[in-house]
């Protein structure tokens, strides 16, 4: 056997489905991968070309487009591209150019219908998402569950680490839930069996329990699968165990996700959690208008996309703070950084300043204090210079009064719900969107039950919600039309964000207080609220399918605008729009105007 066709055979062995065929039948199919190389923006196949097979990327990038220019997709080593055209006509339905020098491996068409005929797992893999949404493909996308590829395994807390090792090895995996009664404790690693027993000269009859990874971060089944991605480039792990309700219920691990195709913010976030300082954060923040065009242009849900972009500016922010803790030493005692605004609530788009602020615990003397100012500099500085701007109303936790004790939190949320002053309902209706993005949680989770409980159960506060919810308006002309902007840079458009997203935001904040629900997110706190018969069903999924087209066409605005070479901004003119656009997009702002009546009146929705 040749040195080429052994190395393909290696690598066919960590790309799936490949990985799933028998060893004779994968060096057989490994003989038929033409081998390419190609220098950097060079053609593969243009839209219409007749494809004489499927690629895969061994090294290098790939960029593929649609027939706009618009980008689809970013393709790196491991990704396939070519097989739509393949399963459909033959003919290529998009165009792929390489985006650096890349080595690519071609499986003739041939043998590829060959695979697909004998072989389930190409089947399902290659068919997945055809005739349906191709969003099912992406990583990023998927949810957790997903992603599990085999039922859970796991041992006691007592077994041996000898024995430990026999079920990893007897098994072929590397790593083991450390479970009681279905509860997990822990897990066990081959290199915790290598680090923590071998390097250390430990007896074989030592409990997994001394050696473990007690207490590791983990995720629930519904989580996306961007959030794996996220937390295994940030924090340098291979294995994140999948818990519901306290229970094991899976592992997923790096060889899990060599079986889907790499997305591109999983590349942005592992070069922003690589990058050394502000300004190579800032080169890879400069790229999120083109992520934002390759997202839109895949047709992904808004909130997936607005979900992935707000993840690169939480590992923005995450590796500041520990750029700003390498050159201030360690934290003196514990905090908690939060984000508030779009970004708390995870939908941030292709424009986004920044909304935080940081709760202190409350032993922290005059000289911790000062501390958390400079960190607060150091980290909104950075944000500022990554395109994350200076908040102009000065939310931020650089301001005194929102960088502060966690006892003197709870005073602001008391005061606020006590006396509802004009500033104390914008101040409330800013924070009620916080969610931790650094530091300790705890700080946190304790104050939001109980200013979720204390404002509920007050029906003034509650009042005065409800009309601060009110203010921004759909823009709905009189007759049949829209209410444009009259004057200024921005004549004769619709304001996206203020007059189109933020209603319903404001709707979905005064939901999730009347329901007492803790979901951040404008999409999750409505069907969190239909969920809890806050509002009817009927009025919940108007309202979600009005606010998903708002959202979609808002994000749409963004893209055309970038691959036109301007900066992405939140206005929209309706003379841009289709009259059937123009028709469904004023429906869905009737919609919005229709809740805000029904809650001004003290209906749960009409129905």
């Amino acid at each position: 056997m040749g040195d080429d066709l052994e190395a393909t055979i290696g690598f066919l062995e960590t790309v799936h489905p490949y990985d799933t065929l028998p060893k004779d039948e994968l060096a057989r199919v490994a003989g038929f991968f033409v081998r390419k190389e190609f220098a950097t923006d060079t053609l593969v196949y243009r839209i219409g070309d007749v494809l004489s097979g499927i690629y895969l990327v061994k090294s290098g990038g790939v960029e593929v487009l649609d027939r706009n220019g618009g980008l689809v997709s970013l393709l790196s080593a491991r990704n396939t591209f070519g097989e739509r055209g393949l399963m459909r006509d033959g003919l290529a339905a998009t165009t792929a150019h390489t985006r650096e020098d890349s080595t690519i491996l071609m499986l003739p068409a041939l043998e590829f219908r060959e695979l697909i005929a004998r072989f389930p797992a190409f089947e399902r893999f290659f068919n997945r998402g055809r005739g349906q949404d191709t969003r099912a493909t992406d990583i990023s996308t998927l949810k957790v569950s997903e992603l599990i590829s085999r039922k859970p395994l796991s041992c006691d807390p007592t077994t041996t680490v000898g024995e430990a090792a026999r079920i990893m090895r007897d098994s072929h995996i590397s790593s083991l839930g450390v479970t009681e009664d279905g509860r997990l404790l822990g897990i066990l690693t081959v290199r915790d069996l290598s680090n923590k027993v071998l390097a250390e000269g430990r007896s074989v009859q030592t409990p997994v329990s001394r050696v473990m990874t007690a207490k590791p971060i983990s995720l629930p089944p519904d989580a996306l699968g961007s959030d794996i991605l996220h937390i295994m480039l940030e924090r340098k792990i291979g294995h994140l165990p999948i818990v519901e309700g306290g229970r094991f219920v899976g592992m997923v691990t790096q060889t899990d996700l060599t079986r889907f195709q790499a997305v591109s913010t999983a590349a942005l976030v592992r070069d922003v959690a690589s990058a050394e300082t502000v300004e190579e954060m800032a080169v890879v923040t400069a790229r999120i208008p083109r992520l934002l065009v390759q997202l839109v242009g895949a047709n992904h849900a808004h909130e997936v996309v607005t979900r992935l972009i707000t993840d690169i500016a939480d590992a923005v922010t995450r590796r500041l703070l520990a750029m700003a803790e390498a050159e201030l030493g360690a934290a003196p005692v514990p905090y908690l950084w939060l984000a508030c605004g779009s970004q708390g609530r995870q939908e941030q788009t292709g424009v986004s300043d920044q909304d935080n602020c940081m709760i202190i615990h409350n032993n922290a003397t005059p000289d911790d204090m000062t501390y958390f100012a400079k960190m607060a500099k150091i980290v909104s500085d950075g944000l500022n210079k990554c395109g994350y701007v200076y908040c102009p109303g000065d939310m931020m936790a650089t301001a005194d009064r929102w960088r502060v004790r966690q006892k003197l939190w709870r005073d602001y949320f008391q005061r606020w719900i006590a006396v509802p002053s004009n500033e104390a309902q914008m101040l409330a209706s800013v924070m009620f969107d916080l969610r931790p993005i650094g530091g300790t949680v705890s700080l946190y989770q304790e104050l939001q039950d109980e200013t979720l409980d204390l404002a509920s159960k007050n029906s003034i506060f509650v009042a005065h919600m409800i009309a601060n919810s009110l203010k921004h308006t759909p823009p709905l002309g009189l007759i049949r039309g829209f209410a444009t902007i009259r004057s200024g840079e921005h004549r004769n458009h619709i304001d996206m964000k203020h007059n189109g997203v933020v209603p319903v935001a404001d709707l979905a904040r005064v939901y999730a207080l009347q329901g007492s629900l803790t979901a951040a997110n404008t999409r999750d706190r409505l069907q969190g609220a239909e969920a809890a018969g806050v509002i009817s069903t009927s009025g919940a999924r108007d309202l979600i399918e009005a606010y998903d087209l708002i959202a979609t066409m808002r994000l749409e605005n963004q893209a055309h605008l970038v691959r036109s070479g301007r900066k992405p901004d939140n206005f929209l003119s309706p003379s841009d729009l289709s009259d059937f656009e123009r028709s469904h997009l004023r429906d869905a702002f009737v919609v919005v105007r229709t809740m805000q009546s029904a809650l001004s009146h003290g209906k749960g929705a009409p129905g």
